[in-house]
């Protein structure tokens, strides 16, 4: 009797637990729920830059996403869906995660055509890793661009020169290329330069290498570029002097004038005549 009693309080013991702990399970459920919608509510969708975004850029849908932000922390302007933003141009360029606000786009398109101004060109130079400033020139900067031309008749007369200075940069990407069969990383940069400037440029590229040099944030100074370096300056020599071509003196020869032979008159009785004196050609006798 006493055995059967004690497996009855056990049996309801083990009862009682497993109904406390249903009670329990249910209700933290339901506190985590609430908790959840109460979270949704003091939180917003805001679209974000997948990676970096260059200005100028026409954002396609690949380049943006959605975060949870808080409501009070929401910029202003800011969107919550992709959908409203893609197709749109960026005024100024955006890292990676920053929010996209209505004030750095332009509805206008266009891409980089948004950025010349009238009367300037937006022209692009592929340049390497190293002379393109291992790849830290980006939109904004301020560049010289440099053109080194080693196919000439001496190897001695090879030359780098600068030929445009203070130019600004509208875009820079970097991209891979294959050279001797190998992947190189290449950087696009897009510069605004006027009508001539642009033509210097597309002849350099063509001519030899180009490197652009960056300049500080408040150099405007313009150098003077009428003199290049030349191979036989890096070595110490001077340039060989232009050829002189001698010139065999003119010499004039000059001819006497005959000189007419003198001549005595001799008279015999009635009879003139002239006789020529004996002598050599002057007519002096010996």
């Amino acid at each position: 009797m006493t055995a059967n009693k004690g497996q009855a309080f056990m049996g309801l013991a083990v009862a009682l637990g497993l109904a406390a702990a249903v009670v329990g399970y249910f209700g933290l459920s339901a506190v985590s729920s609430q908790a959840r919608r109460a979270t949704m509510g003091e939180t917003q969708d805001v679209v974000v830059t997948s990676g970096d975004v260059t200005y100028g850029q026409k954002l396609e849908k690949s380049m943006l996403r959605t975060v949870r932000y808080p409501r009070e922390s929401v910029p202003a302007g800011a969107f919550s869906s992709v959908d409203s933003v893609a197709g749109q141009t960026t005024k100024i360029f955006m890292t990676a995660k920053e929010p996209v606000t209505a004030i750095k786009l332009s509805s206008l398109g266009g891409g980089l055509s948004m950025l010349v101004r009238p009367g300037m060109r937006a022209a692009t130079v592929e340049v390497n890793q190293v002379s393109g400033v291992s790849g830290f020139i980006l939109p904004g900067d301020r560049v010289d661009m440099l053109v080194t031309v080693q196919q000439v008749a001496n190897p001695e007369d090879a030359y780098t020169q600068t030929i445009l200075q203070d130019v600004e940069v509208l875009a820079a990407g970097v991209k891979t290329a294959s050279q001797d069969n190998k992947p190189i990383a290449v950087q696009a940069v897009t510069l605004l330069v006027d009508p001539k400037e642009a033509e210097i440029m597309a002849h350099a590229q063509r001519q030899g290498l180009i490197t652009l040099v960056l300049r500080g944030r408040d150099d405007n100074a313009k150098v003077s570029k009428e003199t290049p370096v030349r191979t036989a300056d890096l070595r110490g020599r001077q340039p060989a002097p232009p050829p002189v071509h001698h010139v065999a003196p003119v010499v004039r020869v000059v001819e006497p004038k005959p000189v007419e032979p003198k001549k005595v008159t001799i008279i015999r009785r009635t009879a003139k005549s002239e006789e020529q004196l004996p002598g050599d050609s002057t007519g002096a006798r010996k």
